[in-house]
């Protein structure tokens, strides 16, 4: 009896994902159908013990599986978890069959890493890879967790406010999925919704929350249903049995965007953007600060001609060449020295006496 090998990578987000899948191949003339359950052999990281089902032994694919978060460096623990899978299975790497990878979208260097590594170990055992989106993952990852999701829009957060996204069908006939849109990158508000019930699968609705307007018809929202190695695959099982495999050479990311950062001007037109609200805060206190100052000087001029005083004479402030505002603020107490020779700071009590009673002087004459 024969069996298909295949290995799946994956470093598209921050974990680092590797799966190693083992089925016999079907008799001659049977069908070679998958579908919901799995056999799992013994692994580590996260694994799947309810992915695949069959009818008869020949379609219980045997899974083995790495899931790491990684951060940044999934490319120094990808080959170190390949190694530790085909030991762990007891089988030679020289017995894989085809090489998946999670081709994109997703990091730029993640998707660089996993497509160098399956290409260069492709190129070394002579077999073919087999390129799987990564929103496609998603799907295949829904439906295993849901059977009765069969229609998926995958949507997953791609950073600098955008979202990848794509929409798939299930399709009994071909026993595969149809995408009826295929990977793109829009806002989270332009995402357009299936014209049939939907589970939203990916990161999308927990990362943008109310902008993304397609949470709110989906009938279930999977956020947990992300690239990972397993669903590819599974998805890659399909491929390879199908004739959809590609010779090393062919391995190619699969970006959608073509752009790694923004230019220095959007970051600066988005942080002007940032700042605005801080700026209008501003302007309105200082509008505010402006409006009181005009009250009190229209105020001060109002009890100047109330009491016959000249506008630039508050009472109780008589100064030798200071402005009346000034010397109206001084008025409290430090303004003594410079009212009538009165040193002992009354000047309150002097500003009610001369209050009641016009000076006998001009307008701007000055005191004597």
């Amino acid at each position: 009896m024969t069996e298909t090998v295949l290995l799946a990578l994956d470093t598209s987000t921050e974990f680092c994902s590797v799966a190693l899948l083992a089925v016999a191949n079907p008799p001659a003339g049977s069908s070679s159908g998958l579908s919901s359950g799995a056999s799992s052999g013994s692994s580590s990281g996260s694994s799947s013990g309810s992915l695949i089902a069959s009818a008869d032994a020949y379609h219980e694919p045997r899974v083995w599986s790495r899931h790491e978060s990684t951060g940044a460096v999934s490319s120094t623990r990808l080959l170190p978890a390949i190694r530790e899978l085909f030991d762990e299975a007891g089988y030679a790497l020289s017995a894989c069959d085809a090489i998946a990878f999670g081709a994109g979208p997703g990091s730029f260097t993640g998707l660089r890493t996993a497509t160098g590594v399956a290409q260069g170990l492709a190129f070394g055992l002579g077999c073919p890879v087999v390129p799987i989106g990564t929103l496609a993952a998603c799907a295949e990852s829904a439906r295993r967790r849901d059977p009765s999701a069969t229609r998926v829009l995958a949507a997953l957060d791609a950073r600098m406010d955008e979202v990848y996204w794509a929409d798939y069908a299930w399709d009994d006939a071909l026993q595969d999925w149809r995408a009826v849109r295929a990977a793109a990158l829009d806002a989270p508000e332009r995402i357009a919704a299936p014209d049939a019930p939907y589970t939203l699968a990916g990161n999308a609705a927990a990362a943008f929350g109310g902008r993304l307007a397609v949470a709110a018809g989906a009938r279930v929202i999977d956020g947990e249903a992300l690239p990972h190695a397993l669903p590819i695959a599974f998805a890659a099982l399909r491929a390879w049995r199908a004739g959809r495999a590609v010779p090393a050479d062919q391995a190619a990311p699969e970006y959608v965007r073509d752009k790694v950062a923004l230019t220095t001007a959007e970051r600066l037109a988005a942080k002007a953007a940032q700042q605005m609200p801080d700026a209008a805060g501003e302007a309105v206190a200082a509008s505010g600060r402006t409006r009181g100052k005009l009250g009190g000087q229209s105020e001060d001029r109002s009890n100047n001609q109330a009491s016959g005083r000249p506008d630039n004479q508050p009472g109780g402030a008589q100064t030798s060449g200071r402005p009346g505002a000034q010397a109206h603020g001084q008025s409290s107490g430090d303004s003594g020295g410079d009212s009538n020779g009165d040193s002992s700071g009354h000047s309150s009590a002097q500003s009610s006496t001369q209050s009641s009673a016009p000076p006998n002087r001009e307008p701007g004459e000055r005191p004597q």
